[in-house]
């Protein structure tokens, strides 16, 4: 059994789903995929770059030189799209197991706005 991906983990792997991605791009993409609730600082993408880049669900793509900056690119590997996948899965069953319990007990949900689920 594969252990469940973390939000930030699963966000990162999300936002390079699309294409390749440099490391503000991937801190902007994660933000807004999360509405804003997490906000990764650097040091934190880049330790997570590597360790997914460690185990295979993540690459180096190219690196590009822009106003005498240079960003590195990450790209999803085949092994990164079949865990975000397996991930999506995972979570798509546990929400339709949550939903019918929620239908099955007569909850109603509340507007977002108000603080309920959309």
């Amino acid at each position: 059994m594969t252990t469940p991906l973390r939000e930030p983990t699963f966000l990162i792997l999300t936002a390079l789903a699309r294409q390749p991605l440099h490391g503000y791009g991937l801190i902007t993409e994660v933000a807004e995929l999360s509405g804003g609730r997490i906000t990764l600082r650097p040091g934190t993408l880049y330790g997570a770059l590597d360790r997914l880049t460690d185990d295979g669900l993540v690459a180096p793509d190219r690196d590009e030189v822009v106003d005498g900056r240079l960003r590195h690119y990450y790209r999803l590997t085949d092994e990164g799209l079949d865990a975000l996948g397996a991930e999506t899965e995972r979570m798509r069953r546990n929400l339709d197991a949550a939903a019918a319990r929620l239908r099955a007990s007569g909850w109603k949900a509340r507007p977002a706005a108000a603080g309920g689920i959309a």
